[in-house]
């Protein structure tokens, strides 16, 4: 299976929000025509309604090559049973559902059904994603496709098995969470520090954005990044005193964060 079956056979979407706009705008990006894609959403976007050629709740293609689940779990129950006629091999099941692990399409679908799920982030909808992928069986050419796809938004990892989306979950899943709170926390930091709000927010934005990029794009790891940035007993060892206390700094506190992120992802995956 490659993108000339889907392409030919057709893809759906079922459930498109942000994630799955991001999706689609990059593999339209990418070459696929709008014709070769079906999209099942209750609330369609504007922008939905106006790509022209789209399949907007339409009736579905018979035998198309990939289904890409991208409801709210919670809507899952209702949605996936009207697809159980595409399951049993010749259709790609591709989830982007967080919580939702593969047995339980198995079980909707039935034995035989390739699945592979999916734990994008959200960064994806600029491209700078970070997705990590786990199939239900051997399949190189549908880890291939579904590798392929999910390159439109960003970087691929593939996983060595499904105990590890929890894990996964936690650190990219949610992460951008995490430093979205850091941008909130630094920007307060500096107006009490006596900056104008927007000044702070600004200083606080383009730091972590910039030395987010330089960890990724320099060949020195993010230790050895920080040991470069902190004089001894300097502005920043005064800083990194605080934040790298092992009782009350980053140390303790990101482990209990990642750890309660990953036991609530296994608690919906029940």
């Amino acid at each position: 299976m490659d993108m000339t079956d889907v392409r030919e056979r057709g893809l759906v979407l079922l459930g498109c929000g942000k994630m799955g706009s991001a999706l689609l705008q990059g593999w339209l990006a990418g070459g696929l025509p709008a014709s070769s894609v079906w999209v099942k959403d209750p609330n369609p976007s504007d922008w939905l309604n106006e790509l022209d050629g789209l399949h907007l709740n339409e009736a579905l293609p018979g035998d198309p090559a990939l289904v890409l689940v991208a409801v709210k779990p919670q809507m899952m129950a209702e949605a996936l049973p009207d697809l159980k006629a595409m399951g049993g091999g010749g259709t790609l099941f591709l989830s982007v559902a967080a919580g939702t692990p593969i047995r339980h399409y198995e079980n909707v679908l039935g034995e035989g059904t390739p699945v592979i799920r999916a734990m994008p982030n959200t960064p994806a909808a600029i491209g700078r994603g970070i997705t990590a992928i786990i199939p239900n069986g051997p399949g190189a050419a549908s880890m291939d496709l579904a590798e392929a796809l999910l390159m439109a938004v960003g970087q691929v990892v593939r996983l060595e098995s499904e105990g590890q989306m929890d894990a996964v979950t936690a650190v990219s899943g949610s992460g951008p969470a995490y430093v979205f709170h850091l941008i909130e926390t630094l920007a307060k930091a500096g107006e009490a520090q006596g900056l104008p709000a927007d000044l702070a927010m600004r200083l606080a934005k383009a730091t972590v954005g910039g030395a987010g990029q330089l960890a990724e794009d320099s060949a020195e790891d993010p230790a050895q990044l920080r040991v470069n940035v902190t004089s001894p007993k300097g502005t920043t060892a005064a800083a990194l005193s605080v934040l790298m206390d092992e009782d009350t700094g980053f140390p303790a506190l990101l482990p209990r964060a990642v750890a309660a992120a990953a036991d609530r992802s296994r608690e919906l995956g029940q």
